[in-house]
């Protein structure tokens, strides 16, 4: 596990020349994550994020036609993954990325350069049009949407290799964010399998299947069929 830090030791950390203040709930330029009841029970990979503006407060989708400014969905913030907007994104008035055949333009005839603050305004009202569905057009599809118009390593995200960035690469907030987000997901499995055995652990397998397989699909060999 990565560097951890426990915030009520540490309420402000400095990361790429930004802070970091987990007590205030702000994570300048960061995906942020917290775990989903029942479905982070059983596959921790998910979880709901959201993205944060240059003053770290967080935008997430979470519900139809409402992205929640500094209000994050479903409890504290776990983990997150910092974007050196210098380094990694795109985000000059005459450039683009491609995402599947979508074409995400940067085009701001007022300035130069479309700011980070710019491009997530502009997901923010595209998503406020938008109905919310867990298998179609979902958090972590306004994520992607974002990461896309910000040119985030040459675009291309979607809602799996997003998913993937968070486990792989996502810091946790503390020990306790650690325990909060994995602890039910053992408590589940440890019951499931005394009174289930075999059945829990197969209807287990079927659950991941069809969820994990639905996504995959939809966003590798259909890709019109989740909206980013």
């Amino acid at each position: 596990m990565e560097e951890e830090v426990d915030s009520d030791q540490q309420s402000t950390m400095i990361e790429g020349g930004m802070q970091i203040d987990p007590r205030r709930e702000r994570f300048p330029c960061c995906i942020v994550w917290t775990p989903l009841p029942v479905i982070s029970w059983l596959i921790p990979l998910i979880g709901h994020i959201g993205i944060c503006r240059e003053d770290g407060v967080i935008l997430d989708f979470a519900g139809p036609n409402c992205v929640s400014v500094d209000d994050f969905a479903f409890g504290a913030v776990a983990r997150y993954v910092q974007i050196n907007k210098n380094k990694d994104c795109c985000i000059s008035s005459h450039s683009s990325a491609v995402q599947g055949d979508r074409e995400y333009q940067y085009d701001d005839p007022r300035r130069g350069a479309l700011s980070w603050d710019d491009a997530l305004e502009k997901g923010m009202l595209e998503f406020q049009q938008r109905t919310y569905s867990l298998f179609t057009c979902n958090c972590h599809s306004f994520v992607a949407n974002n990461l896309n118009r910000l040119g985030f390593r040459s675009g291309g995200w979607n809602v799996v290799n997003i998913a993937v960035l968070i486990f792989l690469k996502g810091r946790w907030l503390s020990k306790a964010a650690f325990v909060r987000s994995y602890l039910p997901f053992v408590v589940v499995s440890g019951l499931g399998l005394a009174f289930g055995g075999t059945t829990y652990l197969s209807f287990l397998a079927l659950f991941a299947f069809l969820l994990l397989g639905w996504f995959l699909l939809a966003s590798y060999c259909f890709n019109n069929l989740i909206y980013l």
